[in-house]
């Protein structure tokens, strides 16, 4: 596509305009840096750049957009034409298209899980870019399909803050026939530690007890994922 980097959107051949080609074509036809600059709105006459430059320049500098929805205010600023409220309106964007994520992925799907891929694959979206570590359990029935995901903890995982009684009471309140244990690795790396080798442990051992089973424990990350079952780590 041609680009016009001294001439304002508006004044570009209508084919060319993300407005106008997400209204022909759908938000599927554009790229992430049309549909960016679309939220932006505007451009910057004073560095001369236009919204879907400074999308570029955003996606270029950041990696792609959950590098964006990470990063801070201040850092988006930084990139030349960018104020505040373009900033504000970058982040805001993001932000719903992960909560979209989030909230269809707490709606039973209808089909069992059957592999630690799948699980992975649904919930990476929303969990390989988060700054900080949370842990969720994900409730099964009989069937193995999901009835619900539910957030445990979030910050620094410790056996302090993941304790079996917070981890299985909404199990137990629900009926849940058995449980998927999830947390996050900030740090793009999915091998467990040993403290996540720990909470593991006693969290299939109370399992046992309750008689609510815990089939795996999947830690998500960047660089991919770790199964406990796949690598046969689960006690009990």
């Amino acid at each position: 596509m041609a680009r016009y980097p001294k001439q304002a959107i508006k004044n570009w051949p209508v084919n060319e305009r993300p407005r106008e080609r997400m209204a022909r074509y759908g938000a599927d036809g554009l790229s992430d840096a049309q549909l960016l600059s679309i939220v932006i709105g505007t451009g910057s006459a004073q560095h001369g750049r236009t919204a879907l430059d400074l999308s570029r320049s955003l996606l270029k500098k950041f990696g792609g957009l959950p590098e964006i929805a990470a990063a801070g205010i201040a850092e988006l600023c930084e990139v030349p034409g960018m104020t505040e409220v373009k900033a504000l309106q970058a982040r805001s964007a993001v932000e719903m298209g992960k909560r979209a994520v989030a909230e269809m992925m707490s709606r039973p799907h209808g089909k069992p899980f059957s592999t630690s891929k799948e699980l992975y694959e649904h919930f990476a979206p929303f969990m390989c870019d988060l700054k900080k570590e949370i842990f969720k359990i994900i409730l099964l029935d009989s069937q193995n399909v999901m009835m619900r995901d539910v957030t445990v903890s979030e910050g620094a995982l410790d056996k302090s803050v993941v304790h079996p009684r917070e981890v299985f009471k909404p199990a137990i309140k629900e009926s849940a026939a058995a449980i998927i244990l999830m947390h996050n690795h900030p740090s793009g790396d999915p091998a467990p530690s040993r403290n996540d080798k720990a909470i593991t442990e006693k969290l299939v051992a109370t399992g046992e007890v309750v008689g609510i089973k815990v089939l795996d424990h999947i830690i998500i990350a960047r660089k991919g994922y770790f199964s406990f079952c796949d690598e046969n780590l689960l006690q009990g």
